[in-house]
């Protein structure tokens, strides 16, 4: 007798759903399998308790001072913290460098493992989540991308809280917040039909076979008929999630010819190019089965706890600008964990174009910011600043990501620091997580981070 998954019925926030309830346990052989014995999936559960084992007991959230504390003293990977200057001398606030975390530490749970460009690893959020918050606060990322805080914070019994400009972020995050069983979602693609006749954007061959394009047309239909009949469910969500990020990609898991890493779509005349340059015709794929394979994937290491503890907080999850997020109460978050749009280092829109069309989404009519000028850029960070000053409670944080643009000519954090300052805020530090520094003198531009060292800085704001 081993466990199968099981799924609620409710509050999957996708309107009517017709998931079926089903037994917690039965036996393999109480229901044939369909095809392979893939059609129900016993959970396996001693690698997973292996690799995640129970949370430790909730402590109390540390406030800026006991932070700044454990942080000095920090020395779980056997380096030292050290304490530099701010690197505008007009500003004086310390800056923290370690390896605060690591890639050897606790793997990534398998549900984050959907392609975004520009996101940070789930260590990030997940440091400061489970220092500066307890189980049941709110926390929020005003820029969710493919919702890595908003996920991880779930993970972790927090209430999840994002916004984004971008339609397309909600719809990669949310089937992961609830996400259905693997037969569920194999039952539902076994009732598509995705061979029937369909007009298909004929442009779209250079990445696809034409077999493999009438399928895509197919789901896409079903997909966006489905929601805008009000009938879109949590098992239709998840599939178009999960297909949305095998659209393209370099290897036989995706729909597509080879092409660039699935985190952006070339152009159609790039992948022209591509084509001719490796003399490569479009392979026949069945997107079925990718679907299902990626969901497999990303349902591994999920156990029945963490499902209940997923779904225990209801998501706040916003399509919007994050200088106007109205739908957020006052003073409700504890922490909100961030990485902006670097300037125009990233163009999200030519990036997910493709997405895009899958989804139905007008990627022109997205107005994400393209910042070319320093100031410009600081203003708008200004303005979210000046709402997170709103929706934060007293005592919360900010733990806002920065990089280096221009080839290290501009370090953000000297205009966050004073963006965040002029919103009536107070930035505490800068952490910056280093996980290959030896000598840690300048690590604005070290050379060893140019060569792959995973480095991120984090500027931590209190109010």
């Amino acid at each position: 007798m081993l466990p199968f998954r099981t799924v609620l019925a409710n509050s999957d926030g996708y309107g009517t759903s017709l998931v079926e309830p089903r037994p917690a346990w039965c036996s393999i052989e109480d229901k044939p399998c369909q095809g392979t014995l893939l059609t129900q999936e016993p959970l396996v559960t001693t690698p997973q308790l292996e690799l995640f084992p129970p949370e430790p007991p909730p402590q109390q959230p540390l406030n800026a001072k006991e932070f700044a504390a454990e942080i000095q003293a920090f020395a779980d990977f056997g380096k030292e913290t050290q304490i530099l200057d701010f690197p505008d001398p007009a500003i004086s606030i310390p800056v923290y460098v370690n390896e605060f975390w690591t890639s050897k530490q606790r793997a990534a749970h398998s549900l984050h493992e959907v392609s975004y460009r520009a996101c940070f690893k789930p260590q990030l959020p997940r440091f400061f989540i489970s220092r500066l918050t307890q189980p049941g606060d709110a926390v929020y990322d005003p820029f969710m991308g493919r919702g890595t805080t908003v996920l991880e914070a779930a993970l972790l019994g927090r209430r999840p809280i994002g916004c984004d400009i971008n339609p397309l972020s909600e719809r990669l995050v949310r089937p992961s917040l609830n996400p259905p069983a693997w037969n569920e979602v194999e039952t539902r693609l076994t009732a598509l039909d995705l061979d029937k006749s369909s007009a298909v954007w004929d442009d779209l061959r250079v990445f696809y076979h034409p077999n493999t394009l009438r399928q895509i047309a197919n789901l896409r239909s079903y997909l966006l008929t489905r929601r805008q009949e009000g009938l879109l469910d949590r098992v239709d969500a998840w599939i178009q999630m999960v297909a949305t990020n095998r659209l393209t990609g370099h290897s036989p898991g995706f729909f597509s010819v080879y092409t660039l890493p699935p985190n952006q779509a070339v152009s159609i005349e790039s992948q022209k190019r591509i084509n001719q340059k490796r003399a490569q015709v479009p392979p026949e794929r069945d997107i079925k089965a990718i679907i299902l394979r990626k969901t497999r994937s990303l349902l591994s290491k999920l156990q029945a706890r963490e499902l209940k503890t997923l779904t225990a907080n209801t998501p706040l999850l916003v399509t919007g600008s994050s200088d106007n997020t109205s739908a957020i109460a006052s003073a409700s978050i504890q922490l909100a964990v961030t990485s902006p749009p670097f300037l125009d280092i990233v163009n999200y829109q030519a990036d997910n174009w493709l997405r895009c069309w899958f989804n139905g989404i007008d990627a022109k009519a997205v107005a994400i910011w393209q910042l070319k000028k320093p100031a410009d850029w600081q203003a708008a960070m200004t303005r979210t600043f000046r709402e997170l000053h709103r929706v934060l409670a007293s005592g919360g944080f900010v733990a806002f990501e920065v990089g280096e643009v221009r080839n290290g000519k501009i370090l953000l954090e000297t205009l966050v620091v004073p963006a965040a300052t002029e919103a009536g805020l107070k930035p505490l530090m800068v952490l910056v997580n280093d996980q290959m520094f030896t000598k840690t003198a300048n690590c604005w531009g070290v050379d060893n981070r140019t060569k792959g060292t995973n480095t991120n800085r984090i500027v931590l704001i209190g109010k």
